[in-house]
């Protein structure tokens, strides 16, 4: 007998790229199907997830959740390269994010490494005090 993979609410969330309060929201309303355990958790079976990766992965790259799953930091902001300013070792990119502004210093090899300029879209990637960018087009 074939067992199905069972995950909980935050594991399904991190498969996913989503957060753990917008899966609550879909398993609420309905619009994800979970098991409810004997303590009332909810367990989302593997197949349940299957049609959220597959639509995911007909998005365009740049807004597809699946490259939020190949980083594991998850406080990943989408937004434009406002200006790029290289000075010896070191690179100032400044990324707008709505109407935020992030400071970011990185090395310069990894400034021309990606190809940074002025107007693409990139991801501010934070963890603790760090803001690494990936360009995403």
């Amino acid at each position: 007998m074939a067992t199905t993979a069972m995950f909980s609410a935050r594991e399904a969330a991190r498969m996913l790229g989503i957060s753990y309060p917008t899966i609550k929201q879909w398993i609420l309303s309905g619009k994800l199907k979970t098991v409810t355990t004997p303590g009332g958790h909810h367990r989302v079976a593997e197949s349940a997830l299957k049609p959220f990766l597959a639509q995911d992965r007909e998005r365009p790259a740049e807004v597809s959740r699946e490259r939020y799953r190949k980083v594991s930091g998850r406080n990943q902001l989408l937004g434009k390269v406002v200006s790029v300013r290289i000075e010896g070792l070191l690179a100032q990119v400044v990324v707008a994010v709505g109407e935020q502004h992030i400071n970011s210093i990185i090395t310069a090899d990894a400034a021309r490494e990606l190809g940074l300029k002025k107007g693409q879209t990139v991801a501010a990637l934070v963890k603790s005090t760090d803001v690494m960018i990936e360009r995403v087009e």
